[in-house]
């Protein structure tokens, strides 16, 4: 049996980079991201609209929401470029349509987010992977039904990462996250963020902090943009949009840097 252990704000804070005097755009991180679809073309503008407002140099977006995403965003860069991390998947239903660029992407050898449709796909990556499943998508990856995944949320996000040598962040009020040496829990302060776009801001917080922390262990990069998630919820109040939750993310960052 896997012991967790849960994670804390002052623990979170050393995970976010606070820009130095003589950083630019590029090396605060700059984030690629492919997401959403036809379809579900929200999802892209959720988890770019968290990504920033996290703190990230840049964010490069390469899905097929691009009018809507600089609509909203109009400082993301839809030019191919170097990132130094990639959240892929969120909205995207049918994956063969973007197979052959998201192929391209985790070949690149850097950090991957994996959520949504590209869960997956964690075996074709290059680089470190970590997939952020909710218990009905981690039962599809397992093979497995959605009751086993609820009745041992632990001990399948153990065995996942286990199995596919990925870091697993598997949602819910209590998530679990799991990497090579970490095994983690962050309890959520509200039963609020049950709601649609939920998943999708915290793609992209994570992304903002992988980019920001490209070398650093997965586990606690996702457990703090689970923990960061959580607060800002809190922070809404409820019930709330996800664009609320995301507006609060900011301030929710700085209270973490001051505790």
């Amino acid at each position: 049996m896997t012991s967790y252990t849960e994670w804390t704000p002052d623990a979170a804070s050393a995970c976010i980079a606070v820009p130095r005097v003589d950083d630019d755009k590029y090396t605060r991180g700059v984030l690629g991201v492919m997401t959403g679809s036809a379809m579900y073309p929200g999802a892209a503008v959720l988890g770019v609209e968290a990504a920033l407002h996290t703190g990230v140099g840049m964010v490069r977006y390469a899905g097929e929401a691009r009018e809507l995403v600089l609509h909203r965003r109009p400082e993301v860069v839809t030019a191919d470029g170097r990132v130094q991390a990639w959240l892929l998947g969120s909205g995207i239903d049918h994956i063969e349509r973007q197979l052959e660029p998201l192929l391209t992407a985790l070949v690149q050898g850097v950090p991957t987010i994996l959520d949504g449709g590209a869960l997956d796909l964690h075996d074709r990556a290059t680089g470190s992977v970590v997939i952020t499943p909710h218990h009905g998508e981690l039962a599809r990856v397992l093979g497995i039904t959605r009751a086993k995944v609820s009745a041992d949320p632990a001990g399948f996000a153990r065995r996942t990462a286990d199995e596919l040598g990925v870091t697993v962040l598997l949602k819910g009020h209590t998530t679990y996250v799991c990497g090579p040496d970490h095994a983690l829990t962050v309890t959520s302060p509200t039963t609020w963020l049950a709601t649609a776009g939920s998943g999708d801001a915290l793609a992209g917080i994570l992304g903002a902090l992988v980019a920001t922390n490209s070398t650093a262990p997965l586990a606690p990069l996702a457990a703090t943009a689970a923990l960061i998630h959580g607060r800002a919820g809190e922070r809404a109040g409820g019930p709330f949009t996800i664009l609320d939750l995301i507006a609060q993310v900011p301030a929710t960052v700085r209270d973490l840097l001051n505790t």
